[in-house]
């Protein structure tokens, strides 16, 4: 595990403030992280942001100049998922910039999945995790998360933030049963549909999928044409971002305090600026 520090308000609070987006999909998605993260940062009082980079690069993985645009934004650190490695020239970028990958890849892959960050004098973990339905080879997200909670518990962090990559919604909330009460947050990425779970047990919040940011007018943020090309005749074809769209940001914010979510809510900012916020429940 590795550990870093960033940026943080220098007025302390025992609390923090964090958020996550995800999955950034194309330029349409990095167009509406660039038009409304900094404001959303000023407005909500945000201490630390994190966003899923999967897809921000046309829709498949991320490039290094892509990388460099979307932390100008106001980004903390990135998580991936199972196109992490679709553009080559991200794997420098694995030590340079606060990128994570799946932790349950072999440790013979580069980059890291787990890191370590202060944040209002507190310390957070963000563990990114991919599934196993439908997702490529990897080591058992289960049991690497019990391992990680438990050192990270051993270490003394309280505040412990996961994004689980995965495609089937059983896993995802497999993870929230076994985890709830020892992390902050779970919330999910892979499918690009938002489901509307956001809740909040035993001190965890949890969100099977956030949903995509990048356009809604579409299919999961690509372009109609080749999708139903497929689901009509079985051909496949090259999926392409729409050039034209009505887009989306889609951000999860949450308090934390002593590892616990005590409040969350989720605001959807559509690109004609109407905004939709809706409170995470409190399951008692």
């Amino acid at each position: 595990m590795e550990k870093s520090k960033l940026r943080y308000n220098s007025k302390k609070r025992k609390n923090m403030k964090i958020a996550f987006i995800g999955d950034i999909v194309g330029r349409p998605g990095r167009d509406m992280l660039q038009k409304y993260l900094p404001k959303l940062r000023e407005e909500e009082g945000l201490d630390f942001v994190i966003v899923n980079y999967e897809n921000a690069s046309h829709g498949f993985g991320l490039g290094a100049k892509n990388c460099n645009e979307l932390f100008s934004y106001g980004i903390d650190v990135m998580s991936g998922g199972n196109h992490s490695w679709d553009k080559k020239d991200i794997i420098p970028l694995f030590d340079t910039h606060e990128l994570l990958r799946p932790h349950n890849y072999p440790e013979e892959v580069s980059g890291t999945g787990c890191k370590t960050y202060e944040v209002q004098g507190e310390k957070i973990a963000v563990l990114n995790l991919m599934g196993h339905y439908g997702m490529p080879y990897a080591d058992n997200a289960f049991r690497c998360a019990l391992r990680e909670v438990e050192r990270l518990e051993e270490e003394g962090v309280q505040n412990i933030f996961i994004d689980f990559h995965a495609e089937a919604t059983s896993e995802k909330r497999g993870m929230m049963m076994l985890l709830q009460g020892r992390v902050s947050a779970i919330i999910g990425t892979h499918t690009h549909v938002s489901t509307d779970d956001f809740q909040i047990v035993k001190g965890t919040a949890y969100l099977t999928d956030i949903g995509l940011t990048g356009c809604r007018d579409n299919v999961i943020g690509m372009d109609k044409k080749v999708p139903l090309k497929n689901f009509l005749t079985g051909m496949k074809g090259h999926f392409d971002i729409p050039k034209k769209c009505k887009s989306i940001l889609q951000i999860a914010i949450m308090e934390l305090e002593d590892g616990k979510c005590t409040s969350a809510y989720k605001i959807k900012q559509f690109c004609d600026g109407k905004v939709i916020k809706s409170e995470a429940w409190l399951e008692t």
